[in-house]
């Protein structure tokens, strides 16, 4: 059985690495004074025993994150434009602006307000009167006294207004 070789260089047994006799230590003791707080090596009194953590970078938006945020802005978009396109153009018609039939059922005619311009104007509104009018004659009457030329009514009874349109074929 053999013995395994001695560790550290061969060519320098006797001597420590630091170039001194061996037995004596490479530096001097300190001279026995202890380490004042907030020296190096020590934490100040009263101080956390940690460093404190640096700011985290910021993290770009992933592409899960702006998928998800396109679809939000989408989807509102496609509700509030349904909900304007939903809304009664007959009811937000005022005194002079033109109207265009959608529609050729008699009960729901589907009026928009269109640009006077527009090949698409049919009629124009002489006279907007607030109030229920359930009956043809009493709409007819009203309108007369409003609107002395007036070819058409419209009326319309919803939860947020009654009102009644006195319209002329508008003549370009």
């Amino acid at each position: 059985m053999t013995t395994p070789p001695p560790q550290g260089n061969p060519f320098a047994q006797g001597q420590n690495p630091y170039g001194q006799p061996q037995g004596q230590a490479p530096y001097p003791p300190q001279g026995g004074y202890p380490q004042q707080p907030g020296q190096p090596g020590f934490p100040q009194q009263g101080a956390a025993p940690y460093a404190p953590v640096p700011p985290q970078p910021r993290r770009k938006l992933s592409f899960k994150a702006i998928k998800n945020i396109v679809i939000v802005v989408a989807a509102v978009s496609v509700a509030i434009g349904g909900y304007i396109a939903s809304q009664d153009d007959a009811e937000t018609a005022a005194v002079g602006d033109c109207m265009h039939r959608g529609s050729t059922s008699s009960t729901n005619p589907d009026l928009e307000v269109v640009d006077c311009g527009s090949s698409k104007a049919q009629y124009v509104v002489l006279a907007k009167i607030e109030g229920s009018y359930t009956t043809e004659l009493s709409a007819s009457s009203k309108c007369a006294s409003e609107a002395k030329d007036f070819e058409y009514t419209y009326t319309q009874s919803s939860k947020s207004s009654d009102f009644l349109l006195c319209l002329k074929e508008y003549k370009k």
